[in-house]
């Protein structure tokens, strides 16, 4: 295996996955199996599941998840809801315990986002739903609500699944055609919602929503706590800016812009047609390396979100059993690896080597044991960066 980039081990800022069998009824999607789910639901209508997770509880106690939005590398947000002026507040961690209303006055709202980051569990859980690509699967937010929290009636503009774990919330959903939201609020609330259907949701149920499905979930008890496992959507003018980007990184073509024939101008700030014809040429043939296109792709699907940093090991790399850290972004295609933004060329056993990895997210000590000595150091190499530990 040779990186396509060098590697940027300098960066500091999981438990592995069962493999997946998508024919296999699904307790999570309530007997379906996961290639039902996506060929009936996935991004068409929503699936309620009772008891998708039996005997489900919360994994982070009310401590625990207020302790990590009181830190500057977790993104968190206080929702408060007035019954008088000014009536909707919002503000974004990190907080002081000062901050937070007693539990007992209803209607506000504690978001952490990324809890998945943070905790094995949580990342094991948001690990069930890798029936989808990791290329779209996000992240796993928490909400700890008093009686009467919520956000407000909202859409999204991706899928989620919103897992119960404490409490019972009441959610309204429908499908809406007015998507106009009220002025002078600091969040994205409808103006007009108009519910079609109603769920009470218990710990273990599940709701899933596809995008721009509008929907409002209001607490019914005190410590109210939901999971919200959400998914990425590139946006496509924003992914061909970050994509170009790392293209033009890549991009070695020295040609010189020449007009040997350019005539004496009257009309000196005009652009020459010559030039422009070059600029246009120069992409045309950036767009044309498909080799880096794929890169950049993989690159930048796998680069890690702000603010997060890996842990220095703390002991020496000796070759065994391994397994992705939770914060690890790693993902394939059909010539290359991506880790955390970087990339690298693989073929033959390497390449089936490194998929088991990415797909499994660990690797037996006998599997690491066949690996090339390329591919072992290159383990080495992401194990000093604390990309991967020793199981």
């Amino acid at each position: 295996m040779t990186p396509t980039t060098p590697p940027t081990h300098g960066r500091t800022a999981a438990a592995p996955a069962s493999p997946l069998f998508t024919d296999s009824p699904m307790t999570l999607l309530g007997g379906l199996s996961a290639a039902q789910f996506m060929k009936r639901h996935w991004q068409k209508k929503p699936l309620l599941v009772r008891q998708a997770v039996p005997g489900f509880s919360p994994l982070l106690s009310k401590a625990e998840l207020f302790g990590l939005s009181l830190r500057d590398d977790v993104e968190s947000r206080l929702i408060v809801q007035q019954p008088t002026a000014p009536g909707w507040t919002l503000a974004h961690g990190p907080f002081k315990k000062s901050v937070f209303p007693p539990a007992s006055q209803p209607g506000w709202t504690l978001l952490v986002q990324g809890v998945d980051l943070h905790s094995d569990p949580v990342h094991e859980l948001m690990s069930r739903f890798r029936f989808v690509p990791d290329a779209r699967l996000d992240d796993l937010m928490i909400s700890w609500a008093s009686e009467g929290g919520g956000v407000g009636p909202h859409f999204d503009s991706y899928d989620v699944f919103l897992l119960q774990a404490a409490g019972r919330r009441r959610w309204r959903i429908g499908r809406q055609k007015d998507l106009s939201l009220q002025e002078d609020v600091p969040l994205k609330i409808l103006t007009h919602f108009v519910p079609e259907e109603e769920h009470v949701l218990e710990p273990g149920d599940m709701l899933y929503l596809p995008p721009r499905w509008a929907h409002d979930g209001i607490a019914m008890d005190e410590g109210c706590m939901t999971y919200s496992v959400g998914f990425r959507v590139p946006q496509r003018a924003s992914l061909a800016g970050e994509l170009m980007l790392r293209m033009t990184d890549a991009f070695e073509d020295a040609t010189l812009y020449r007009d040997s024939a350019q005539p004496a101008t009257d009309t000196p700030a005009r652009i020459p047609e010559g030039l422009q014809v070059f600029a246009g040429d120069a992409l045309e043939r950036l767009l044309a390396d498909r080799e880096s296109l794929a890169c950049a792709l993989g690159e930048v699907m796998t680069d890690p979100k702000p603010k997060v940093w890996f842990d220095e090991p703390e002991s020496d790399w000796s070759p065994g059993a391994v397994r992705l850290d939770r914060r690890t972004r790693m993902m394939y295609d059909d010539r290359h690896i991506f880790i955390n933004g970087d990339s690298f060329r693989a073929a033959g056993s390497d390449a089936r080597l490194m998929r088991q990895l990415a797909d499994q997210r660990t690797l037996p000590a006998q599997a690491v044991a066949k690996a090339s000595g390329g591919a072992q150091e290159l383990l080495a190499d992401w194990f000093s960066a604390g990309w991967l530990h020793p199981v």
